[in-house]
């Protein structure tokens, strides 16, 4: 009798968490000292033929991803916004214009997110089910947020840089997704964080992908996958694979040297990412780990 060799399977890849953060070069938190909201309008507009790149690449890679947009980008580029959800894409909000929370009263977050989530449901076609802070800005200064977000019908929040970082962060937050209401369904996600001596380094992408050599994040993402068993969460802007865009002298050389290092090397590194991992939409992950979510309160 001739036995029959034993077939090999191999785990089905952790499906990870893909997003862009759909605002313009002008309107990023780096330069929000230097350039007036009421001049943006004036300025040259070059998120639509960015995003037209990234929908090429998904498309070339076939990934589905999450686009997480500024209301006021929407208002302008309805075209845009309807042609990303037609190619399978979600529409999430990012907020109108790319406050941060921590600058709001909850009445004026409640008004911004409305707002915006109005214009983005108007554009798309589509229902707005996920949110964004800008520069990751819920922390422990803005609890009501989420009461915000439960109350409006969010399912879903990707607001938290679980790390100590000068622009942003809070280090005390969980890695991976919680649920910071015990009465609702809301679930935050994250952006991802690797650990590496005990200590967590931010490691979602944004400037620090840009910057550091693309091992980093592969070692970064291996780990999230197969050590935690767990999606990453990875996000970038439109603007970062932009090294033609205008440059602003009168900001800090600090805000200078993140928004323009290696701008040109940013394309080549996403098209090996997304060829490299499995990625998917933040509401398809959001409903998977929201089943599996800590309850912050507990």
């Amino acid at each position: 009798m001739i036995e029959k060799p034993i077939q090999q399977f191999e785990a089905a890849p952790v499906v990870n968490g893909l997003s862009v953060d759909v605002e313009d070069w002008f309107q990023v938190g780096a330069f929000e000292d230097v350039i007036d909201r009421d001049d943006w309008d004036g300025l040259s507009l070059r998120v639509e033929d960015n995003v037209a790149r990234i929908l090429d690449l998904f498309a070339e890679a076939d990934v589905k991803a999450t686009f997480f947009t500024l209301g006021w980008v929407a208002k302008r580029h309805g075209a845009l916004i309807r042609r990303i959800a037609d190619a399978g894409h979600e529409i999430a909000s990012h907020g109108f214009d790319h406050a941060r929370v921590f600058n709001f009263t909850r009445q004026e977050f409640g008004a911004d997110i409305a707002k915006a989530r109005q214009i983005l449901e108007d554009a798309s076609g589509t229902s707005i089910t996920g949110y964004r802070a800008p520069s990751f800005s819920i922390d422990g200064r803005t609890p009501w947020a989420y009461v915000e977000l439960a109350e409006q019908g969010y399912a879903y929040s990707s607001s938290v840089a679980p790390v100590a970082h000068d622009h942003y962060g809070w280090r005390e937050a969980p890695r991976f997704a919680f649920k910071p209401l015990p009465w609702a369904d809301l679930v935050e996600i994250p952006v991802t964080t690797a650990m590496f001596g005990g200590k967590r380094l931010a490691a979602g992408g944004g400037g620090f992908f840009r910057v550091l050599p693309y091992a980093f994040s592969r070692w970064a993402i291996r780990q999230v996958n197969r050590t935690d068993g767990r999606p990453a969460i990875f996000y970038f802007h439109p603007w970062e694979i932009d090294p033609q865009q205008p440059r602003v002298e009168g900001a800090p050389l600090k805000s200078r040297l993140r928004h323009y290092t290696n701008l040109h090397k940013m394309a080549p590194k996403l098209r090996e990412l997304v060829h490299e991992f499995a990625w998917g939409r933040m509401d398809m992950l959001a409903h998977i780990e929201a089943r599996r979510a800590v309850d912050l309160a507990a």
